[in-house]
C-alpha cells in the first residue's frame, strides 16, 4: 500500500497473517511481513504443520494478535467450572462447544477443523458459521482444557467463556437486522430525494437543475453504504466461489449489484443522467429481506424439529414409592429414575448405586463400558449395561441433546441424498445458464437500445436467482417430519424420508415388535416364593418385552439387587441375587431338552445350575397387524425372529404364504438375511424393538425401532416408532412418496416461475426493483406450496385419526 503527501512517498507493509498495516514494528521471515510475533508466531506454527493452505483461501484471513498470557485460561482446569462447560467427561474423552466470534470466512473455517494436526490429542473439531461455535471433542489425558483453549487463542480464535452455563455463542442476527435497517433507511431517502426524476423536473434548463444535481450526488452517498455494507455478502461470497472456483447462485447477485452501481455512478458523474440508485437500494432491501425470511423459516424448522417432536422415550420414575414410566420431557431436577440394562439415560444424572457400568457409544461412538461410582455424574446419552441403577436428575432433559447425539454423523448411512444433488448440480448449471442469458441479453440491447442495458442486464440476473429451488426440499421434508412426529413417528433427518419412499421390502422382529402384552402368564415346575422374588429382580433388570412381563405378573417387591447381572442378545440373562446364581432365557440357551413345547412363548429358569421350570407366556399380535400386513402384501415380508418356532403356526396364519418365517435367529443371522436382500437389489426396512436388533437395523436401508414404555433404542436406527401407532406404518410410507412427488412438484414450481419472470426481464418488461420483490415472493410460494401440500395429504390419508402423544 502507498500513502503519499506534499513532501514524502512512504510505503505501508501489510501483515501476511492478518493484512493489519505494520505502521511501528516491521517483523520479517522467509520473506514474509508481520505487524507483531503473534502473528509471526502463528505463520510459523501453521508452517510447521504444513497447513499454510490457510492462506489460499484469502488473501491475510488471520486475526490481529497482540499477546495471549500463558496461563489466561488456566481457570478452566478447575472442577467445579470443567463440570458447568464440559458436554461430556471421562477420562479419555471430552466434549465442549465454544462460541468464537472471531470467525469471520472460509479460511477459518478450514484451520479450527484441522485443529487435529496441530495437536493429535484433538480428536474432532466442527464449525458451526452461522452461530460461530465450534464443537470439539479431546483427549483430556494428553491436553488439558485451559491448553485447548490457549492453542485456539494463540492462532487467533480465543474462545468466549460463560461461566452461568455453556459457552454459547450470542445471536448473530442482529447483524442482518442492522444491514436491513441501513438499506431500508437509504432506499426510503433515495427515493425521496429523487422525486425530481419521478415528477419529470430533470430538464437541464429548469430553474433548480443545480438543486437536482446535488441530490443525485446525495443519492450516491446514500448508496456507497447499502453496496459497502447492507450487501457486501453477495459480493464476499461471489469472490470466494471464484477462489474456490465454483459458481453459486450469489455470483449473479453480485454482478447486477456492481453493473447497477457502476452505471448509476458513471451517469451521475457524467452528468449524462440520475442512474438506477433508487433500483439499487431497493434491490438490497427486498434481498435482504428474503434472507431474512429465509433464515427466520429455516429456524422455525429447527426448533420444531428440536423441541416440539419429541420421540417417545420413557424412563421409570419413583413416584410416591413406586416406579411408574414417564416420558423423558416431565422429568425435573431431583427426580429419582431406575434405568434398565440397555435402556438410555435421558439426562445428565448422579448416580445413587455403588457402582454402575456405562456405555457411551451415543456420544463417543465406542462401546467399551465405563465404570462408573457412587456420586458420579452420568451423561444423557450413555446405556446402561448390566444391573439397573437409581439416579438423580441433576438437569432438565435436553430433548435437543439427545437428539444431536442420535444424528451424530458417527451413525449416518453412506448414501448422500439424491434430491441434495441435484439441487446443487441444479443450482450451478441453472447459475451459468443465468449468466449466458444475461451476456446475451446485453448484446441484443447494446445493439438495440444501449440506454435500456444496464437496467434489464441487472434484472435479468436478479429475477433469475434460484433460491426457490433450494428451499424446496428442506421444507417439504420438514413439514412431513413434524407431521410424523404428531403421530408418534420420529425419524432422524430428512433424508430417511427419501429413502422411505423407495422401500420394496419388509423384514419384521416378532416379540415386542408384532406381538404384546400377555393374555396369562403361568409358571410350569416348582418355585418358592423366595425364587418369585429373586427372578422378578432379575426380570426387572431387563427391558426384554417378555422379562417386562414376567415382571409384571409377580406380586410384591424382592430385596436386594442383582449382582453380576448380564443379558445376552436374543438369549436370555443372568446374575446372583443373594448368593443364589440364576439364568432366566430360552431352552437353547439354557441346554432344555425333552420338554414337549406347545405354541406359546417360553422362558425358562435356572437355579444353582437346576431347572425350576419355565414361564408359559400367552401373547397377543397387536390387532392393528393384519391390516397392515394386507396394505404391504404386495411387498417382500419375512419374519425374523430369535425365539423358538411355538408361534409359528400362529404366524403363518398371519403373515402371505410366500413368507419366509424363520426362527431362531442370532442378531448376525438377521444382519446377514437383510444384506443378502440387498444384494439382490431389494430396499429393505426392518422393523425391530432396538434391543437385539441394533445389527440389523443398522443394515436395512430403513430401520425403525418400535418403542413402547421403554428407553431402549440405538444410535443406528433411523426412526423410532411408538408401538399403538404401527397400525399406521403403511400411511407414513404413503405419505413419504407423496412427499417425494411434492418435492417434484415445487421443483417445477420454481423452474416454471423462473422460465416466466425471465422472459419478461429478457425483453425489458421487469424493472430490477419489481425483480427484488418477487425473489422473497418466490421463496415463500415454494414454502407455503410444499406445507400446505404436506398437510393437506397428511390430514387426508390420517383423517380420523385420533393422535397419539409421545
Amino acid at each position: 500500500m502507498i500513502a503519499t503527501s506534499q513532501s514524502e512517498t512512504k510505503v505501508i507493509q501489510l501483515c501476511y497473517h492478518c493484512g493489519q498495516p505494520c505502521e511501528n514494528d516491521l517483523i520479517e521471515t522467509e520473506h514474509k511481513q508481520f505487524c507483531c510475533f503473534g502473528c509471526k508466531t502463528v505463520y510459523e506454527i501453521l508452517n510447521e504443520n504444513n497447513l499454510c493452505q490457510y492462506y489460499s483461501f484469502d488473501n491475510a484471513p488471520g486475526i490481529s494478535l497482540r499477546y495471549v498470557p500463558e496461563k489466561a485460561y488456566s481457570f478452566l482446569n478447575e472442577p467445579s467450572i470443567r463440570k458447568k462447560i464440559l458436554e461430556f467427561d471421562s477420562p479419555g474423552y471430552a466434549k465442549i462447544k465454544f462460541s468464537v466470534p472471531a470467525i469471520h470466512c472460509i479460511s477459518c473455517i478450514w484451520l479450527l477443523e484441522n485443529l487435529h494436526k496441530l495437536n493429535n490429542a484433538i480428536l474432532k473439531s466442527e464449525v458451526n458459521f452461522s452461530r460461530k461455535m465450534v464443537s470439539m471433542d479431546f483427549n483430556p489425558k494428553r491436553i488439558t482444557l485451559s491448553d485447548l483453549a490457549q492453542l485456539m487463542a494463540s492462532l487467533g480464535y480465543a474462545p468466549q467463556i460463560n461461566l452461568e452455563g455453556k459457552a454459547v455463542a450470542k445471536n448473530k442476527s442482529n447483524s442482518l437486522i442492522t444491514k436491513l435497517t441501513i438499506a431500508g433507511f437509504c432506499f426510503g431517502n433515495i427515493m425521496l430525494l429523487s422525486f425530481p426524476e419521478y415528477l419529470g423536473l430533470d430538464d437541464a434548463d429548469y430553474a433548480d437543475y443545480a438543486l437536482r444535481r446535488v441530490f443525485s450526488y446525495l443519492n450516491l452517498a446514500l448508496a456507497l453504504p447499502v453496496v459497502v455494507y447492507s450487501g457486501q455478502q453477495y459480493f464476499i461470497a461471489a469472490w470466494k466461489s471464484f477462489q474456490q472456483k465454483q459458481i453459486n447462485i450469489d455470483v449473479p447477485i453480485a454482478f447486477g449489484l456492481f453493473a447497477l452501481f457502476a452505471r448509476s455512478a458513471y451517469d451521475i458523474i457524467s452528468n449524462s443522467g440520475p442512474g438506477y440508485l433508487d433500483s439499487l437500494a431497493g434491490l438490497v432491501f427486498f434481498l435482504l429481506i428474503g434472507r431474512w425470511f429465509q433464515s427466520k423459516t429455516y429456524e422455525s424448522l429447527s426448533f420444531e424439529r428440536d423441541y416440539k417432536s419429541y420421540f417417545p422415550l420413557a424412563i421409570q420414575r419413583k413416584l410416591n414409592d413406586e416406579w411408574i414410566s414417564t416420558l423423558v420431557y416431565e422429568l425435573q431436577k431431583g427426580d429419582e429414575i431406575k434405568v434398565r440394562n440397555m435402556e438410555i439415560v435421558p439426562a445428565d444424572a448422579l448416580l445413587l448405586d455403588i457402582k454402575a457400568y456405562i456405555d457411551y457409544s451415543f456420544v463417543t461412538g465406542e462401546s467399551k463400558p465405563v465404570k462408573a461410582k457412587a456420586g458420579d455424574l452420568i451423561y444423557a446419552g450413555g446405556r446402561v449395561i448390566g444391573s439397573p441403577v437409581v439416579l438423580v436428575v441433576e438437569k432438565q432433559t435436553s430433548q435437543s441433546h439427545l437428539t444431536s447425539l442420535w444424528n451424530n454423523a458417527a451413525f449416518a448411512k453412506p448414501e448422500e441424498s439424491k434430491h441434495i444433488k441435484i439441487i446443487d448440480r441444479a443450482a450451478r448449471n441453472f447459475t451459468w445458464a443465468v449468466l449466458g442469458i444475461a451476456l446475451l441479453t446485453a448484446l441484443y440491447w447494446y445493439v438495440n437500445d444501449p440506454s435500456r442495458m444496464w437496467l434489464i442486464l441487472t434484472s435479468v440476473l436478479m429475477v433469475a436467482c434460484p433460491c426457490a429451488l433450494a428451499l424446496a426440499a428442506p421444507f417439504t421434508y420438514g413439514s412431513m417430519l413434524r407431521v410424523f412426529g404428531k403421530y408418534g413417528f420420529y425419524l432422524k433427518n430428512a433424508d430417511v424420508i427419501e429413502k422411505l419412499s423407495k422401500i420394496d421390502s419388509f423384514v419384521f422382529d416378532k416379540t415386542g415388535t408384532i406381538t404384546r402384552g400377555a393374555a396369562e402368564i403361568k409358571f410350569i415346575g416348582m418355585l418358592r416364593p423366595s425364587d418369585y422374588a429373586a427372578i422378578k429382580l432379575m426380570t426387572a433388570a431387563s427391558a426384554h418385552p417378555l422379562s417386562k412381563l414376567i415382571t409384571k405378573s409377580i406380586s410384591g417387591n424382592g430385596n436386594g439387587n442383582a449382582i453380576d447381572f448380564k443379558e445376552i442378545p436374543g438369549k436370555g440373562i443372568e446374575g446372583t441375587v443373594e448368593g443364589r446364581r440364576l439364568r432366566i432365557g430360552s431352552a437353547n440357551y439354557l441346554a432344555v431338552i425333552g420338554f414337549a413345547l406347545d405354541n406359546d412363548p417360553h422362558v425358562f429358569v435356572e437355579i444353582e445350575s437346576v431347572i425350576k421350570g419355565y414361564f408359559q407366556i400367552g401373547t397377543s399380535v397387536r390387532k392393528e397387524l393384519p391390516s397392515l400386513l394386507r396394505h404391504i402384501g404386495d411387498n417382500f415380508v419375512a419374519l425374523l425372529s430369535g425365539d423358538h418356532e411355538g408361534d409359528k403356526d400362529k404366524m403363518e396364519k398371519l403373515f402371505p404364504a410366500q413368507a419366509p418365517l424363520l426362527f431362531n435367529q442370532s442378531p448376525h443371522d438377521k444382519l446377514t438375511y437383510i444384506s443378502d436382500l440387498q444384494k439382490q437389489g431389494k430396499k429393505v426396512m426392518m422393523i425391530g424393538d432396538g434391543l437385539n436388533d441394533s445389527g440389523a437395523l443398522k443394515q436395512s436401508d430403513v430401520g425403525i425401532a418400535v418403542a413402547d414404555d421403554t428407553g431402549i433404542f440405538t444410535p443406528a436406527c433411523d426412526g423410532i416408532l411408538t408401538g399403538d401407532n404401527l397400525k399406521r406404518l403403511d400411511s407414513f410410507i404413503w405419505l413419504g412418496r407423496k412427499a417425494t412427488t411434492i418435492l417434484w412438484v415445487a421443483f417445477g414450481i420454481s423452474f416454471f416461475y423462473n422460465f416466466i419472470t425471465l422472459s419478461f426481464a429478457v425483453s425489458g418488461h421487469l424493472t430490477p426493483l419489481v425483480a427484488a420483490v418477487l425473489m422473497p415472493i418466490s421463496s415463500i410460494s415454494v414454502v407455503g406450496f410444499s406445507t400446505l401440500a404436506v398437510n393437506m395429504v397428511a390430514s387426508r390419508k390420517l383423517a380420523g385419526v385420533e393422535l397419539t402423544k409421545n
